[in-house]
């Protein structure tokens, strides 16, 4: 290409994938001392953080969701685009701080079910602000509210019509000036003699009445107390057990999923909501797959996904049709041939998905893998991460202690060069995603994330049953011990985890402990 003064301008070259990134420990909430005993109430059940990444909110199996609030964007006051123009530094990573809690979800019975219902927080998800409130909807296993958590000022009372004088330390009026005879009552509470000598003599009413009766004045004073009050309960709509809830781009609805079904609930109406996915048999006995999860496209507001059991996730346009039971696109893997066992379609399940920022991208979590789907190309994954693969001969004790079936949640980052997700003995792995990256740390909830980092860099491998050429696999490590030799402990996993929107900062939740990172 020339320029205007005839001499050639020369393309810049491709940029290379970005550098791995090194993660620092942050701050932790709710640290255990040693030996200290977790009660299962505390644990941590969901994390989520809101759109802007100023706030962050936890759910408990105790019913209970804690917020956080940002507060290194606060030193200089102003939001973060009036500090930059400012021009002062901003700070080295997100700080948190504890804002409030509430209880969200009590422990009920279903009586004609004879079915226990757990207070356990399944879901936090945020929904817009307004007017300085935080709003954010929450469900456990059958119920959904509607929160909104709002500082309101503190009002008290001040005009009193007693004289302060003749008040004591309790705020009553003091003994002696009220006469302590016991005096006889008529049925309908007057006096007998209809006197006014209920009063001793510094304190009696004159005959005229008290001619300037001061009643209390409220006022409000400059304090505040954060409170939060629930708007809205969507109940009775899911016979099986809620396993996602997800808010549109337009503001107005949300969908919530359970097995078989996934309905769409309008925000401001609570006693309906239109069923839009049902993958209910007839026949309960031909019934060959489940879904395990579901998110609404983050700009499209007729697109939303879900994936299921087997392994495969489907992308429906609400435009279609009213009952969306067909697919606009299926994406799925097939097995390679001569690989399949017992445990196949166990550990094919997919326990989370979550859709890129921009909506290009979808990723998944199986039991063993992340993958990575180009929603334009459903031929395949155009990224495999093997996330513990060492645990593939481990399968048989898996299954029979149940671990087999730990659903993990996956995340993304803001600029969707990496992904996270967890694994077990509080350990959980980043990934990069960019074209010829090859970023793959392994990181330990605890203030020493780099403590169980392998030293031998992992290479990415062509998939030998797929001729796409972004495919990679990597990520596998030692088998049955860490970098320093210790075990693995399949009683402690990472279930739970988020990415901030904006910057590189993981939150993630170890039993009742949460961990923050930065990068």
């Amino acid at each position: 290409m020339n320029g205007g003064d005839g001499g050639e301008v020369t393309a810049a070259p491709p940029a290379g994938p970005p550098p791995p990134l090194e993660w620092k420990f942050s701050q932790v909430f709710g640290e255990r001392t040693a030996g200290e005993e977790v009660q299962e109430v505390d644990i941590i059940s969901a994390i989520e953080f809101d759109k802007t990444g100023d706030h962050l909110a936890t759910g408990d199996r105790g019913g209970r969701v804690v917020l956080f609030e940002r507060t290194d964007m606060k030193e200089h006051g102003g939001s973060r685009r009036d500090i930059e123009r400012m021009d002062y530094p901003v700070s080295r990573h997100p700080e948190f701080r504890y804002k409030t809690e509430f209880q969200s979800h009590e422990p009920e019975f279903d009586y004609l079910k004879s079915l226990e219902i757990e207070e356990k927080i399944n879901k936090i998800r945020w929904c817009q602000t307004a007017n300085g409130a935080l709003f954010l909807l929450s469900t456990n296993d059958k119920t959904i509210k509607f929160w909104k958590v709002q500082e309101k000022k503190v009002k008290k009372i001040s005009e009193m019509n007693i004289d302060p004088s003749k008040v004591v330390g309790n705020g009553s009026a003091s003994s002696s000036t009220v006469s302590s005879s016991p005096k006889p009552y008529l049925a309908n509470g007057a006096y007998p003699d209809r006197s006014y000598s209920c009063l001793n003599n510094d304190m009696t009413f004159p005959p005229g009445g008290i001619p300037s009766l001061r009643l209390p004045v409220v006022v409000t004073s400059t304090e505040t107390s954060l409170v939060a009050r629930c708007r809205r309960v969507y109940a009775h709509a899911h016979d099986y057990h809620i396993n996602s809830i997800s808010n549109n781009s337009d503001g107005e609805t949300f969908i919530s999923a359970d097995d078989l079904r996934i309905n769409l609930w309008n925000l401001e109406i609570s006693n309906q909501s239109f069923n839009i996915v049902d993958v209910k048999p007839a026949n309960m006995e031909d019934l060959t797959e489940v879904i395990t999860s579901a998110e609404f496209h983050p700009t499209h507001c007729n697109m939303l996904a879900y994936s299921s059991s087997k392994g495969s996730i489907r992308l429906i346009d609400l435009r279609q049709s009213a009952l969306c039971d067909s697919h606009s696109k299926l994406f799925e893997e097939q097995e390679a041939p001569g690989s399949r066992s017992f445990f196949t379609e166990i550990i094919a399940s997919i326990s989370d998905i979550k859709f890129a920022k921009d909506g290009r991208y979808i990723l998944s979590r199986d039991y063993m893998t992340l993958k990575l789907w180009d929603i334009n190309m459903d031929s395949g994954p155009v990224a495999t991460f093997q996330v513990h693969e060492y645990l593939r001969p481990k399968l048989c004790d898996l299954y029979e202690n149940d671990s087999i079936f730990d659903k993990f949640e996956c995340c993304l980052s803001g600029d969707g060069l990496r992904v996270a997700t967890g694994s077990y003995s509080n350990l959980f792995r980043v990934f990069g995603c960019a074209t010829g990256s090859t970023e793959a740390a392994t990181l330990e909830a605890s203030k020493n994330p780099m403590r169980r980092q392998v030293q031998t860099p992992t290479r990415p491998s062509r998939s030998l049953s797929s001729s796409i050429t972004r495919v990679v696999r990597r990520g596998a490590e030692s088998p049955g011990v860490d970098a320093n030799g210790n075990s693995f402990d399949f009683t402690t996993k990472l279930l739970h985890l988020a990415w901030h929107p904006v910057e590189n900062s993981i939150a993630c939740a170890a039993a009742n402990s949460l961990y923050m990172y930065y990068a």
